[in-house]
C-alpha cells in the first residue's frame, strides 16, 4: 500500500507535521476536525475569524454565493468561487482554487490544489498541485455500506474518499471510487472509474490499462 510519505511533500501544507505521523494517509482522516481547530488557534492576525473555528487569510477571494462551514482554514491567495459549498472540516492550503459549485467535506488540500468546477471531494487528501477536472468526484461510501477497503486492507472506516499524490491530474467526469489512490505525477484519463491504486508517474487509460509516463 502507498505510504503517506510516498504521496506527499509535507512542506507544502500546514498539516504536514500532522500527516507525517501516519504511516498510511487514510489514518489521518479521523482527526481533521480537531486538527483544524488546533491549528486555527495558532494562526497570525493575517487570518480573519469569520465564525466559530473558521479562519480565512486576508488575501483570499471569496465569492458572495460561497458557503463556508465550520471548522475551516483557507490559506493565502486562494480563491473560493461562486456556489462553493464547504460543508465542514476543510483545511485548504495556499494558492488553491475551489468551485464553482464544488463541495468539500473532511478534506486536506495541500498548497496549489485546484478543484475548480463541479467537484465533490469528501474524506480525501489532495497533494501539492493536484488537479481535478470538471465534474470529477471522490466517491467516499461503498454502495453496500461496508467498511472501505484500501488495496485489500480494511480501513475500519465507512467513509474514505481518494488520496491524490502531489501533481496528480484527474480527467473530467472521472469517478475515484472509495479508497482510490493516485500516485505522484500520475494522470487519469477523462471519464474513468478508478478502483484501487494508480502507480506514481503513470497514465491511467482504463481499468487494466495503465502505462508509464514517458516524461517521468
Amino acid at each position: 500500500m502507498f505510504k503517506t510519505v510516498d504521496l506527499f511533500d509535507f512542506e507544502h501544507s500546514i498539516a504536514g507535521l500532522y500527516l507525517s505521523a501516519f504511516e498510511y494517509p487514510y489514518q489521518a482522516l479521523a482527526g481533521i476536525t480537531d486538527l483544524i481547530k488546533e491549528i486555527g488557534k495558532t494562526l497570525s492576525d493575517e487570518y480573519l475569524k469569520m465564525g466559530d473555528n473558521i479562519w480565512v487569510h486576508k488575501s483570499v477571494v471569496v465569492a458572495p454565493t460561497a458557503f463556508i462551514g465550520s471548522p475551516c482554514i483557507i490559506g493565502p491567495n486562494s480563491e473560493i468561487r461562486h456556489c462553493t459549498f464547504i460543508r465542514n472540516s476543510a483545511l485548504i492550503g495556499a494558492n488553491c482554487v475551489v468551485g464553482n459549485s464544488t463541495e468539500l467535506k473532511n478534506v486536506i488540500l495541500f498548497d496549489n490544489v485546484q478543484v475548480p468546477h463541479y467537484n465533490y471531494v469528501g474524506d480525501s487528501i489532495l497533494g501539492y498541485k493536484a488537479h481535478m477536472g470538471a465534474g470529477s468526484i471522490t466517491s467516499n461510501v461503498r454502495s453496500d455500506g461496508k467498511n472501505v477497503k484500501i488495496e485489500g486492507i480494511d480501513s475500519k472506516l465507512m467513509k474514505v474518499g481518494a488520496m491524490l499524490g502531489d501533481r496528480a491530474e484527474i480527467g473530467c467526469g472521472s469517478v475515484l471510487n472509495p479508497g482510490a489512490i493516485v500516485g505522484r505525477n500520475s494522470i487519469v484519463y477523462p471519464l474513468s472509474s478508478v478502483r484501487g491504486s494508480v502507480p506514481s508517474n503513470s497514465i491511467y487509460k482504463r481499468e487494466g490499462e495503465v502505462v508509464k509516463r514517458r516524461d517521468s
